[in-house]
């Protein structure tokens, strides 16, 4: 009998809170923080993950660095960013690996904040979405293209304009 590579796993737990105020309007998703996003205590803390510069492109802002520089840009074009898992078991950052899955719940953000629109960061987001948090959330996502490293296909230029149609400041 051929075992499962994630069977001996324990689940992680999700433990970086989700960004978001009464103003936010436009949610972002990603799967389940990378390893580095979880030693950082931040989404999309692996130095290759071209989020932050993808909506800096978007926003002609400067590229934010700390923590606090990222929710000052988030919040201050009304961006909320958090994941669909609350916890998994995952092999390293590989989101074909996951299993297991517990959503997170997106009550309060959704009973909290005016989101109109929510969008996945990548294809891994989007199924996970589509899969466990669709139904309650009563909302469609888009799914876009991944800020990934594993994304190489895609040019920073290249994520930047795809991103801008759903992304956009106010």
């Amino acid at each position: 009998m051929k075992t499962n590579e994630c069977s001996d796993i324990q689940p992680v737990l999700h433990e970086i809170a989700p960004v978001y105020d009464e103003n936010s309007r436009i949610l972002i998703l990603g799967s389940f923080p990378s390893v580095k996003s979880r030693e950082s205590g931040f989404f999309y803390g692996h130095p290759q993950n071209r989020f932050w510069k993808v909506l800096a492109g978007i926003l002609d802002v400067p590229v934010p660095v700390t923590v606090d520089e990222k929710k000052k840009m988030l919040l201050g074009h009304h961006i909320a960013v958090w994941d669909v898992i609350a916890s998994c078991r995952i092999t390293g950052s590989s989101d074909s690996s996951i299993k297991d899955v517990v959503p997170n719940n997106f009550e309060k953000i959704l009973s909290t904040a005016k989101i109109e629109r929510i969008c996945a960061n990548g294809a891994a987001a989007w199924k996970l979405y589509e899969k466990y948090v669709k139904k309650a959330a009563g909302m469609e996502a888009v799914k876009l293209p991944s800020t990934s490293p594993a994304n190489a296909a895609w040019s920073l230029e290249r994520l930047i304009e795809n991103w801008k149609e759903y992304i956009k400041s106010e």
